[in-house]
């Protein structure tokens, strides 16, 4: 079990055991001198445990990640029996100010870590806050959706080769857990680096709320705190029905025509090789192209645009799956 400081040092502060406070980290100002500041909500009990940090809004169009975050803390699931608990609702303020996946640089937040001291804005956060706070964390929830008009299915990735992750996304509990490698460059890779323990939650899509998702997060951080010894046990968390599926190995289809697509399948359906999932025509009522499966399998992602251009990514599906 990870051991908890006694003392927290946030951003200069220090935050004693069973105290409560927030703190705003000020990372730059608007083009005319209004600061941008990020609420770091942070929850100690008097008693010894894991600090367990809770991020979402990475990328500031992600919705539906900070729903859940929001519902953690409106919820008061974020106030342990022992440890800490630290909540940051939305990393990429001036994203989400503008519902953009982006930093104003234009980067992706997501590919700037560890980040470095005198780069670029994107690149300076992601240096501040790896140096000021993700060290204090023992496990890291970090919280995602679907970018652009692709929907995920609720799922969980981890490292294939980190057994202990494993375990702990077999307690989280999503439909799906998916093995996937790290990401040079994202929030996941770095803590991979230093060694701190990180499930990353997706499911939904950007720009979008949507309740059933946001459920899934919500519970499946539950089911972890409690795991942890950190909530009490009248705090219900619902089971589901099935446990998670391990997907191993999965695969895009991608779109051999442009055209208007026409999905005919939902996301965490399984379908077998040869099952209709989509057509694709054209405005004008002359070609009509039908997208079938090339296997078996469970829809990770479904693209949910109205239009796409021949190669575009339409579904991802599951080609290696384990019901556990």
């Amino acid at each position: 079990m990870p051991t908890t400081k006694n003392i927290l040092t946030i951003l200069g502060q220090e935050i004693m055991p069973g105290k409560s406070t927030t703190i705003n980290f000020n990372i730059a100002k608007l083009y005319t001198a209004t600061k941008i500041e990020i609420p770091i909500i942070i929850e100690r009990s008097k008693l010894p445990g894991p600090i367990v940090l809770i991020t979402a809004g990475i990328h500031g169009d992600e919705v539906t990640g900070v729903e859940i975050v929001r519902q953690i803390i409106a919820k008061k699931i974020n106030k342990p029996l022992r440890g800490s608990i630290i909540c940051i609702p939305v990393l990429n303020v001036f994203g989400f100010l503008s519902m953009n996946r982006f930093f104003p640089d234009g980067r992706d937040l997501n590919r700037m870590f560890p980040g470095t001291k005198n780069g670029s804005l994107a690149s300076r956060f992601a240096y501040q806050f790896t140096n000021e706070i993700l060290p204090i964390a023992d496990i890291c929830l970090d919280f995602h959706t679907g970018g652009a008009s692709r929907f995920n299915a609720p799922h969980i990735r981890v490292d294939a080769k980190n057994t202990k992750m494993l375990a702990l996304a077999k307690v989280f509990n999503a439909p799906f857990t998916l093995m996937t490698k790290l990401v040079p460059g994202s929030y996941r890779a770095t803590c991979a680096k230093k060694e701190i323990d990180i499930l990353l939650f997706e499911g939904g899509k950007s720009k979008s709320n949507t309740k059933e998702i946001a459920k899934e997060g919500v519970e499946g951080t539950k089911r972890v705190l409690k795991n942890l010894e950190m909530l009490p046990e009248t705090i219900y968390s619902i089971a589901p029905n099935d446990s998670t599926i391990v997907v191993q190995k999965s695969t895009w289809v991608r779109a051999k025509y442009s055209g208007l697509l026409h999905v005919k399948v939902s996301y965490g359906k399984a379908v077998i090789k040869g099952e209709q999932l989509a057509t694709i025509t054209d405005p004008y009522g002359k070609m009509r192209h039908l997208v079938k499966a090339k296997n078996d399998g469970y829809i990770i992602n479904v693209n949910e645009a109205p239009i796409v251009y021949k190669g575009d990514a339409i579904f991802h599906i599951s080609t290696l799956h384990l019901d556990e």
